[in-house]
């Protein structure tokens, strides 16, 4: 068991790498801004477990902004890990099924955070939007089950 969470939060790692290069050649080619709900949902949840973040101004700030950027990796490592459990426990898929799985579990794991808090509102979001969320997901999940396949069959 030890050794499956461990495979899948590295392949998790590897599928959040990925995420991430699509998302900041996303953000290079359009010249949009990084998202600031990743930020908000921990400061948010931070404030509802009683301990706000600490800090003002820019200080502040830029610890969201860390904290939330380590957030998402951590949600791309334990997604990885949850995969790999339940790839033990006998649950197959063809590698393109078992990856879009993947990613919607991640995406659903960043996303319903942020619409059940009020930070963003999926149901206004439009189609580039949606685009800028999918995609990288998607290759997240790709990469993610792959890698987790991957170590199963190697000789």
């Amino acid at each position: 068991m030890i050794g499956s969470i461990v495979r899948g939060g590295a392949a998790g790692a590897a599928g959040t790498t990925v995420l991430n290069a699509v998302t900041y050649a996303d953000m290079a080619w359009w010249g949009r801004p990084a998202g600031e709900a990743p930020a908000q949902v921990v400061d948010e949840i931070a404030r509802d477990l009683g301990h706000p973040v600490p800090g003002t101004g820019g200080s502040r700030d830029n610890r969201l902004s860390g904290l939330g950027a380590l957030a998402g990796i951590a949600v791309g490592c334990g997604t990885g890990a949850a995969v790999a459990l339940a790839r033990s426990a006998g649950v197959r898929m063809p590698w393109w099924l078992g990856g879009v799985v993947t990613g919607a579990l991640a995406m659903a794991a960043a996303d319903l955070p942020m619409a059940r808090l009020g930070v963003s509102d999926p149901a206004s979001w439009s189609a580039k939007d949606w685009a800028s969320d999918v995609v990288p997901h998607l290759l997240y999940g790709l990469v993610t089950h792959g890698l987790l396949s991957a170590a199963e069959h190697r000789p």
